[in-house]
């Protein structure tokens, strides 16, 4: 298995520009996981192994029960968990974008980013030995083209840019949800339109 990734590429012959993140439109999204076929395309993925995943969620009880969809993948963050506990810098926030790259030949697949992800996006590739994730399209992007899950979105929900840029535009669009960890402590590159149902707590059993 082969997976596209920055592989000891960090900020040798790269512009600095804006903290980037991703923005997603909940309201449009129709959960088709067409971005996360994309996405699993991209990086050469093995079955069960997922760097952006659709999830389907309830809310609600008879007779008016909600569902709502929530295309997630890894958040950039701004104070990354992940970073913080790699013991061999293999994860690092680049320093011309701000994203969260991961550098496989310095990783020993120890999994404590795995572990101290909030929202579980690191994977551990067990053919490779190795832990993997989102990075954000970076070859990609280098060469002026979008993420591919951005690119592949039929509804057209997700984009990727200059955060303060993402709010502008997007200026109702909040980085909380109550399905989600507290953005307090990681403070997620993520803006999210939501779903009306995606605010209602999560029922308890």
């Amino acid at each position: 298995m082969t997976v596209g990734g920055v592989q000891g590429l960090r900020t040798k012959g790269r512009r600095s520009m804006a903290k980037q993140g991703f923005y997603y439109d909940q309201t449009s999204c129709i959960g088709c996981k067409t971005c996360q076929i994309a996405c699993k395309d991209r990086n050469h993925l093995d079955v069960g192994t997922l760097f952006r995943r659709v999830e389907t969620h309830e809310r609600g009880t008879f007779p008016s029960p909600r569902v709502f969809h929530f295309a997630a993948t890894c958040n950039h963050c701004a104070n990354p968990a992940c970073v913080s506990v790699c013991p061999t810098g293999a994860m690092f926030s680049d320093g011309t974008d701000g994203t969260v790259q991961h550098d496989d030949s310095m990783c020993i697949g120890c999994q404590y980013c795995v572990t101290a992800c909030p929202y579980g996006n690191p994977r551990y590739l067990m053919a490779l030995m190795v832990v993997h994730k989102c990075d954000a399209c970076i070859p990609l992007r280098t060469h002026a083209e979008r993420p591919a899950c951005v690119a592949a979105c039929p509804m057209r929900a997700l984009e990727f840019g200059p955060l303060e840029e993402l709010r502008e535009r997007h200026p109702d669009a909040t980085d909380a949800l109550p399905s989600l960890p507290s953005p307090a402590y990681t403070q997620p590159s993520l803006l999210i339109d939501p779903n009306e149902a995606a605010l209602l707590p999560a029922q308890t059993t």
